[in-house]
């Protein structure tokens, strides 16, 4: 297995990794390619993928305001799960963060994640229960 950053020309492979994988929830504007190609623009040091014999089999997708790491994005192929993919792609990650003096990450999972929720407290990614999550849609999907 080989990790390395992701670029744009990954993107129809990740994207059907994602499209694979049940409980995924994409939208059209975030999972775009338009979008995830600003997102590896702004952070081109911290999207990974994992590769196996030239297959992409998970990746990450994250990027930072200059003070706190968000990883907005992680997915490893179900037949590669247990194996330490997506650790590896989490150490990436963070390794990158650090190099950027990042001290702290973050991650928003949905509560009906039970894989992907404790994939991330075995990581050490503990529950903040003194915070609501907020968001505002500023364009509709498609205005973009």
């Amino acid at each position: 297995m080989n990790i390395r950053s992701m670029s744009i020309s990954d993107y129809d492979e990740v994207y059907s990794l994602w499209r694979s994988l049940a409980g995924m929830r994409l939208n059209d504007t975030d999972f775009s390619k338009d979008g995830i190609a600003r997102v590896l623009d702004r952070n081109p040091e911290t999207c990974f993928v994992a590769e196996d014999d030239g297959k992409i089999i998970g990746a990450v997708i994250a990027g930072s305001d200059g003070r706190r790491g968000y990883i907005y994005h992680t997915a490893v192929s179900k037949e590669h799960r247990r194996q330490k993919v997506g650790t590896k792609l989490l150490d990436s990650c963070l390794g990158a963060f650090k190099r950027h003096g990042i001290i702290k990450s973050a991650i928003v999972v949905f509560s009906s994640n039970k894989d992907g929720n404790a994939f991330w407290k075995k990581n050490g990614f503990s529950v903040r229960n003194d915070l609501l999550y907020r968001d505002k849609v500023l364009l509709e999907p498609g205005m973009v």
